[in-house]
């Protein structure tokens, strides 16, 4: 069974060391899905993906980056990194909104948690930017999609 890397032997919560680690290039991919109902699609298509608050995928793309940038803020233990690489898109698939964040940077320790901070936030401001629409819009789906670059390489939750 593998240990859980953010507590001591004491069993008390801990930031990794990752200084004897090696620099190499970190990529990770997240995605996360918005959910729509058909009608609330329909009227962001004919709308232009546009509401009285702005463009709404421009606008959670921006959320996104932002929010990838400053994950260390977010979530306790994550090191604070100077990421090289971070991109936001976003389509649809049907009635979906599909977010895909990408993260990369040259660092001891991966950006999986930058990448599916970005696509959390991203998906959370699409449904904040549509609420007025449907209350029924559903946030589906957060998940690792790929990472390169550590210790172990990971493609849809297959590690190799």
């Amino acid at each position: 069974m593998t240990e859980l890397t953010h507590v001591d032997a004491q069993g008390r919560p801990t930031m990794v060391d990752v200084s004897a680690k090696a620099v190499t290039l970190r990529t990770a991919v997240a995605e996360s899905r918005v959910r729509f109902p058909a009608a609330v699609a329909r009227t962001l298509r004919d709308a232009g993906f546009a509401t009285r608050k702005g463009p709404v995928f421009h606008t959670a793309i921006v959320a996104g980056v932002m929010a990838a940038k400053r994950t260390h803020e977010l979530i306790p233990f994550c090191h604070p990194l100077a990421l090289e690489r971070c991109d936001v898109v976003i389509d649809m698939h049907d009635d979906d909104a599909v977010v895909r964040c990408t993260v990369s940077l040259h660092h001891r320790t991966g950006v999986e948690m930058e990448a599916l901070t970005g696509a959390s936030i991203a998906a959370l401001t699409i449904y904040d930017m549509c609420k007025a629409l449907s209350h029924e819009i559903v946030i589906a789906d957060t998940r690792l999609m790929e990472k390169h670059g550590g210790k172990r390489d990971v493609r849809a939750g297959v590690a190799r």
